[in-house]
């Protein structure tokens, strides 16, 4: 297993560190079991027991998985990650203690334009002149914070003297959350849509802790992550697709169905 307590970086200054843990992929099944102790179940069983958990989303045995961190990230991107009101936050105080210098500077192939058919986003492609438009920011960032230690050597209250630091300031908080809310948060930032610094700090979390419930993050990203929802009319149309060619039970045990699946995905797409 890789050192899962070390600092995994992320963008310029930023980190996630894995502070502590509460359980593992046994704690979900014992939850799920209702029992004490490991029991007699083999590993092929837990797995399959996890894996139908996931796949019909009896979420409460999840949380009995704990997990918390410590993060270093720009404001921004803790004002996108506190929406997820589902964890325990404790953050740095710009009123206790003074805001340090360090402020995010996105690199040039993230500079990019606003996405024509994406009103939350950027486009694919990088913009003329990013070095020019990074070096401004810059600029504009020392400038706020050379003011902000002015206002305080002049005796201004920091809480007063911090309102004009700008967005890309860094701040650290600890946060704590149970595995099924976690896997919320992931499902979110790891998509492709979501912006791309709180996507980074996604998948830092992700190389965490699926080293300690390897067996549950396999079934979130193969039920949940990689995988596709269907409304009813859509599931009508597979079916009239489907009813006539669906492939011989043998086939759908090698691309990794198991028996309990295939036997469901016959009463949604055949029966």
């Amino acid at each position: 297993m890789e050192n899962i307590i070390r600092e995994y970086k992320c963008l310029d200054h930023g980190f996630v560190r894995l502070v502590d843990y509460m359980g593992d992929d046994t704690s979900i099944v014992q939850a799920a079991r209702v029992s004490y102790g490991k029991g007699t179940k083999s590993v092929s069983e837990d797995t399959g027991l996890i894996r139908y958990l996931m796949r019909n989303m009896h979420t409460s045995p999840f949380e009995m998985v704990e997990f918390k961190f410590h993060v270093k990230l720009p404001i921004f991107v803790a004002r996108q990650w506190i929406r997820h009101r589902t964890a325990n936050v404790n953050e740095y105080s710009g009123r206790y203690s003074e805001m340090t210098d360090e402020c995010y500077l996105p690199i040039p192939e993230q500079v990019r334009s606003q996405s024509t058919n994406n009103k939350q986003g950027r486009s694919d492609e990088q913009m003329s002149g990013a070095d020019e438009i990074i070096e401004t920011m810059g600029k504009t960032q020392k400038y706020l914070y050379s003011e902000y230690m002015e206002l305080l050597d002049k005796g201004l209250a920091r809480e007063l003297a911090r309102i004009n630091l700008p967005l890309s300031n860094y701040t650290e908080w600890y946060w704590k959350i149970d595995l099924h809310n976690l896997f919320h948060f992931l499902r979110l930032r790891l998509d492709k849509h979501a912006q791309y610094e709180i996507r980074v700090y996604g998948e830092a979390i992700a190389k965490i802790i699926r080293q300690i419930v390897p067996i549950a993050y396999q079934a979130f990203e193969d039920y949940v992550l990689r995988s596709v929802q269907f409304s009813r009319n859509e599931v009508e149309a597979l079916k009239r697709m489907l009813s006539n060619e669906l492939p011989a039970e043998d086939k759908l045990i090698e691309i990794g169905l198991s028996k309990r699946e295939i036997a469901e995905f016959k009463v949604f797409f055949v029966d």
